[in-house]
């Protein structure tokens, strides 16, 4: 009977340790990892945005229109996010907003003067648009 018994505490104490080690890593390193892989992923989509925004300005026309289609991931870490535009201060920034902080990131938009706004914004999973127009004052940016 002893060797039966000896043999269920073995396989109980290796039941607890894969638990207990699988525990560890889904409680703490994979959702770190999964963090900070969802932050490198939301940088890059982000600048990879940036640049078919400013893309889609003509070189040197003060009257235009354009549209271009942007590729983004439909989710990133595992949820939805939206990217949108500001103009806070004269500066113009892409803003991708996260329900993880830690994976929420800015970059600057790098466009000319004839650029006299830029709005709008996209949610993650539909299709993302960038839309040039003329208007009175120069172009303006749309993300639609």
């Amino acid at each position: 009977m002893s060797p039966v018994v000896g043999k269920a505490m073995e396989a109980t104490v290796v039941v607890l340790y894969v638990g207990l080690v699988a525990a560890a890593l889904y409680g703490g390193a994979v959702a770190e990892y999964r963090g900070a892989a969802g932050a490198e992923v939301a940088e890059r989509a982000l600048a990879d945005a940036a640049t078919d925004v400013e893309a889609a300005v003509p070189p040197t026309a003060r009257a235009a229109s354009a549209r271009v289609t942007v590729d983004l991931p439909a989710t990133i870490a595992g949820s939805a996010y939206r990217v949108r535009a500001t103009n806070d201060g004269g500066d113009r920034v892409l803003v991708l907003e996260h329900p993880d902080p830690a994976v929420s990131t800015t970059t600057p938009l790098v466009l000319p003067d004839r650029v006299v706004r830029v709005t709008g914004e996209w949610e993650s999973g539909g299709t993302a648009e960038v839309r040039v127009e003329s208007t009175d004052g120069g172009l303006e940016v749309r993300l639609a």
